[in-house]
């Protein structure tokens, strides 16, 4: 078993910032990314941002230069930190994580699991 806890998110008016937090636990073997998805209300969830073991990252264009994703290896943690926020911005962000994970029975099984989500609202 693989759990994501995410936190970090809340109401904020345009322009501000807030800082998103997602601690991966349990049955770890390795992980190969660690990324952001959004899914604003009518809308397909999209990709936000994701970065690699090696620290390689890609961004969606709408939140290129706004904001930046990082991760704790040691931690098995990824945060965003989100700056100049827009009302567009609105939506449930999930926390996903691809590598591997130990199986009951002593195997290594491939891995790509999602945090629950949470709510980022920004709005005046």
């Amino acid at each position: 078993q693989v759990q994501l806890v995410e936190s970090g998110g809340g109401l904020v008016q345009p322009g501000g910032s807030l800082r998103l937090s997602c601690v991966v636990s349990g049955s770890i073997f390795s992980i190969n990314a660690m990324g952001w998805h959004r899914q604003a209300p009518g809308k397909q969830r999209e990709l936000v941002a994701v970065i690699t073991t090696g620290a390689t990252t890609n961004y969606a264009d709408s939140v290129k230069g706004r904001f930046t994703i990082s991760r704790d290896n040691a931690k098995n943690t990824v945060y965003l930190q989100m700056n100049s926020l827009k009302p567009e911005d609105t939506a449930v962000y999930y926390c996903n994580v691809k590598g591997s994970a130990r199986g009951q029975a002593g195997t290594i099984n491939k891995l790509d699991a999602w945090g629950q989500g949470t709510l980022v609202t920004v709005s005046s």
